[in-house]
């Protein structure tokens, strides 16, 4: 763990830099310069193009990841040749997507019809998408994994507000925004493949013969089986955007969007956690060190919990006052209860730990690929049933729901097949802490303003968690790490 710990403190300082960035972007920026619609369309386009990033990349990041342990030298072939074929999968999705503009046009015709008109931008930025992520897979074999997060999480943020503001100053219309988004992802790439090439880790090399025996096949075999569940994963997280905004209207994802985002910040431990673990797993299976596996299943399980259980309380406590600082927060209040949902949603997540990543690297990747197909069905059927009931609301207790169930098949069938299980007594002891200093965020606070309001009951917030984890003896871990560095940043 300390090996991953290591490697996750600079990746986590960047993506919570990132997620500051956003937050100033998302809750102030974007609805302070962009009207409900506009705002709709920018989040749908990107996510749109995101979407469609891996049926292009047809599994070759995992594939990297998993074999890049087998090589001993032509890692750069090995990159090139999985960069070739992203490409191909590139090209076929193109000329899907061509193929069927019509239909899509017709899905937004009726509630979203200025979608329409920036349709051509999605391919271009699911180009650059799906090229970076590529080196950012190339990058995590290294265990080279904060600069990627850097430019993916900070750098593409940073030039998107930049471009907003540029609209906000009257400098460009709203075309030029969209149109500048494929630039913004353009240069998120570069950044990546310039930082690659600096670290001589990247050499383009086309030799693909000198591939071990079998190895091409398997690579290939491996990445076609996981693209699907890849694919069908990214499925789930942004299909209900999209469907809000085909189902509801542009202004509905809007509201939808912040909502969502200000969720989103709970699982930014997982991911940076996950973004070094893969790679290790990769190593633990190649090696055959079972027990490895779960003592880290375990002990991440448990640290995400805690520390998520304590972001999604403070924010549920202050969500009123979050909103305060929201450009035309009378429109976009109406998401509070998305929030919740979403960030129920994610605790279900972190809570079952790195299930996924465990199942794409071990020999049932095969389940994961049936379940995750199967799950993604599951959201759009939920989707339909839920948004027309409860509108927005309807799609953030679907995610939720399908968020439980999803990591629920995949807890049972690895406990079943690998003896796995990333649950304990601590597990029982950190959700008793969360739900109470949870139920209890509502209390503590007279009514006084938003600034006092919030750092107030933080403090509440903080004092509960804190004293609760004492009593119970969980967290320790996460507490003497805070007080050291309160001693080293002491006099």
């Amino acid at each position: 763990m300390g090996k991953i710990a290591s490697q996750s403190i600079l990746t986590a300082v960047f993506s919570y830099l990132g997620v500051l960035i956003g937050y100033v972007n998302v809750l102030w920026l974007y609805p302070y310069a962009l009207d409900a619609n506009e705002l709709g369309i920018f989040r749908t386009i990107q996510d749109l193009a995101l979407l469609f990033v891996p049926f292009a990349q047809l599994g070759v990041g995992h594939g990297i990841t998993r074999y890049f342990p087998k090589l001993e030298s032509r890692q750069s072939a090995f990159l090139s040749y999985g960069l070739a074929f992203s490409l191909m999968g590139f090209l076929v999705v193109g000329a899907v997507f061509l193929g069927f503009k019509e239909e899509l046009v017709q899905l937004f015709a009726v509630n979203s019809p200025e979608v329409v008109d920036f349709l051509g931008i999605v391919l271009l930025i699911t180009l650059f998408a799906l090229l970076g992520s590529v080196m950012d897979a190339y990058a995590r074999s290294y265990l080279k994994v904060a600069v990627p997060t850097f430019f993916r999480e900070v750098f593409l943020r940073f030039l998107t507000s930049v471009l907003v503001c540029l609209y906000l100053l009257d400098w460009i219309d709203f075309e030029q925004v969209m149109l500048g988004l494929i630039g913004v992802y353009g240069l998120a790439f570069l950044g990546v493949l310039i930082f690659l090439v600096w670290r001589k880790v990247l050499v383009l090399d086309f030799r693909w013969k000198n591939f071990p025996t079998g190895f091409r096949s398997s690579f290939l075999k491996f990445s076609l089986i996981t693209f699907l569940a890849t694919a069908a994963s990214t499925l789930i997280m942004k299909i209900d955007s999209i469907m809000v905004s085909a189902m509801v209207g542009l202004e509905a994802n809007a509201i939808y969007s912040i909502a969502f985002y200000m969720a989103l910040v709970i699982e930014l431990p997982r991911r940076a956690v996950s973004q070094v673990a893969m790679p290790v797993i990769a190593d633990h299976f190649a090696k055959d060190r079972i027990e490895e596996i779960n003592r880290l299943y375990r002990q991440i399980s448990n640290r995400q919990l805690y520390i998520c259980l304590l972001i999604f309380a403070l924010i549920w406590g202050n969500i009123d006052q979050i909103y305060h600082f929201v450009p035309n927060r009378e429109i976009y209040q109406a998401g509070k209860w998305v929030v919740f949902y979403i960030a129920l949603g994610k605790i279900f997540d972190v809570g079952f730990s790195i299930n996924s990543e465990i199942l794409v690297f071990s020999n049932y990747y095969r389940f994961n690929l049936i379940l995750t197909i199967a799950m993604s069905v599951l959201i759009i059927g939920v989707n339909y049933w839920l948004i027309p009931i409860f509108g927005i609301n309807g799609a953030a207790i679907g995610s939720a729901l399908v968020m439980l169930v999803f990591n629920g098949i995949k807890y049972g069938y690895l406990k079943q097949k690998l003896g796995l299980d990333p649950f304990s007594w601590d597990t029982l002891r950190i959700l008793f802490i969360g739900s109470m200093v949870l139920s209890l965020s509502g209390q503590g606070v007279e009514s006084v303003g938003p600034v006092t309001h919030i750092f107030l009951k933080s403090v509440f917030i903080l004092g509960i968690y804190g004293v609760m984890s004492m009593a119970l003896k969980v967290g320790r871990e996460e507490w003497d790490y805070l007080k050291k560095l309160l001693k080293k940043s002491g006099p």
